[in-house]
């Protein structure tokens, strides 16, 4: 599935966070309506069995409660897609990545085999995937290391059906796996003062084989990594170069690459590091079509959490491919496939705080609909319960009641007169996002009282139901006021695009 993905190391943010964040994107010709759930311990399943690749996995017992954006129809499966645990660790699944034949050839992926029309041979079931991956691995794991580990072996068990790259953060560090070919994985630390940017292609760009096969402080992999490169020649490195290269080896170097995917990583280097290089002229050493623009890089500045809403929902602002711009030309406009598009389901940054308590350390910051017309809302994932603004969303199109809803409409007809609404816009995310700031700032200071009263045992875990009230109460009132923010664009960009019509007419009947 489509998605964009940055990861943000604890040196590099703003307040010394760990930020995974990623947007979701149905496929072309399609929309899937998303919600935001919290998944108690007695709702986890002991036996999953896939919609879509009908594998069958028995789960351990003892999960833990915690957060998830289901698809709310299930048509096709869960696709929890992203989530925090009760012991703070968070996982983003997944970005869909490209590979090549030599890959695919050597360790073929694990599709479902139906049975045949005459019943003679049975079914075959294939491995997992996207749908399936947040709810059989976060549930169990201590720490974003201990889930490169249950994931890789999972993928070794049951192997995997498609290409993807998951990401898994804790407080400390941040883990991005990728799968290559049907069962095999490489994993590598981000390190603590730069970003990652996944423009769903394979993108890890420098591996250490001696570290993933001895100490693992910074990369691992499948038992027989090795073993697989040499036997199939997959290693592209010249001579005298010691470095391995996953990207080269496993990647893909196609001419869609350069419409689809390597833009989009351009394009957020350039807004991360805009002075760091020339990024617009001939000369330019990395432009929208460069296969090495490097996995990581250190920002030139801290990151925050409106800078990644900023990226994730990006156009090309400010270069000739924008397509709601003025510059260039009618070939350039919308040259290039854009971050935020008209198929962004969701998006999540998770943001895991060190100087919070357990508590409250860890934040869901959710949108959904069309990025570059939606906002980001705060949620403490510490709650046994989600705001009904949040969850809940139906088939039915229900604009009043349903933030999912609410947004693709917004999207749909704010699009319609780009710099008309523009304005609007601006002002919904300012003040949405103000106003969120201002909640977490508020629920930290209750928990801050909570604790001084209470103890600093009662925040030190998340098991204190109090404080999971302190917290539920914190998500509902900052949804109470998107919900009235979110209505009232809703009615401007409405009255602003019908005021634009087609068949408007400058004479009254009155």
């Amino acid at each position: 599935m489509p998605c964009t993905t940055i990861l943000v190391g604890k040196d590099a943010s703003y307040d010394g966070s760990t930020i995974i964040a990623r947007n979701e994107d149905s496929s072309n010709g399609e929309f899937t309506e998303k919600e935001f759930k919290v998944v108690q311990p007695e709702d986890q399943p002991r036996h999953y069995k896939s919609v879509i690749s009908h594998v069958e996995i028995e789960l351990p017992d003892k999960p833990m409660r915690y957060t998830s954006v289901p698809d709310a129809l299930l048509k096709n499966g869960l696709w929890a897609e992203h989530g925090v645990n009760t012991l703070n660790v968070a996982m983003s699944a997944t970005e869909t990545l490209t590979s090549n034949e030599r890959v695919l050839g050597a360790d073929p992926l694990v599709e479902l085999i139906p049975a045949s029309a005459d019943g003679q041979t049975p079914e075959v079931p294939g491995g997992i995937g996207e749908e399936d991956m947040l709810t059989i691995v976060l549930p169990y794991i201590t720490s974003a290391r201990d889930g490169v580990k249950r994931l890789g072996a999972l993928l070794e068990e049951y192997g995997t059906y498609e290409m993807n790259g998951i990401a898994f953060s804790d407080v400390d560090e941040i883990w991005w796996l990728e799968t290559i070919g049907g069962h095999h994985w490489i994993a590598k630390r981000v390190p603590d003062d730069s970003y990652v940017v996944m423009p769903n292609q394979l993108g890890i760009d420098e591996f250490d084989l001696e570290d993933a096969f001895g100490e693992q402080e910074e990369h691992m992999c499948s038992a027989d990594l090795r073993e697989f490169i040499e036997e199939n020649h997959l290693d592209l490195a010249v001579e005298n170069v010691s470095a391995f290269n996953p990207r080269l080896a496993f990647g893909s170097h196609s001419d869609s690459d350069h419409v689809y995917n390597t833009p989009r990583a351009w394009w957020i280097q350039r807004f991360f590091n805009p002075y760091d290089e020339d990024w617009d002229s001939v000369n330019a050493l990395h432009s929208p079509v460069s296969d090495d623009i490097p996995w990581a890089r250190q920002p030139e500045r801290k990151i925050t959490i409106e800078d990644m809403k900023y990226a994730l929902s990006g156009h090309y602002q400010g270069t000739p491919y924008d397509p709601y711009g003025k510059n260039g030309t009618a070939a350039t406009r919308g040259q290039f496939r854009a971050i935020g598009i008209n198929r962004n389901c969701d998006l999540c940054a998770i943001q895991i705080r060190p100087y919070a308590p357990e508590a409250s350390r860890s934040i869901q910051w959710t949108a959904f609909g069309s990025n570059p017309f939606n906002t980001f809302v705060p949620f403490f994932t510490n709650v046994d319960a989600v705001p009904a603004y949040l969850t809940g969303t139906t088939e039915t199109v229900d604009t009043a009641h349903n933030f999912y809803w609410a947004n693709r409409v917004i999207g749909a007809l704010a699009d319609a007169r780009y710099n008309d609404n523009r304005a609007h816009i601006d002002r919904y995310v300012l003040k949405t996002g103000a106003a969120g700031v201002a909640a977490v700032k508020d629920a930290d200071a209750k928990i801050a009282a909570f604790a001084a009263t209470e103890g600093d045992a009662a925040v030190a875990t998340t098991e204190d139901k109090r404080a999971r009230t302190i917290l539920e109460a914190a998500n509902a009132a900052v949804c109470d006021l998107v919900q009235k923010e979110t209505n009232d664009v809703l009615s401007k960009v409405l009255y602003t695009t019908s005021m634009s019509m087609t068949n408007a007419f400058s004479m009254s009947d009155n």
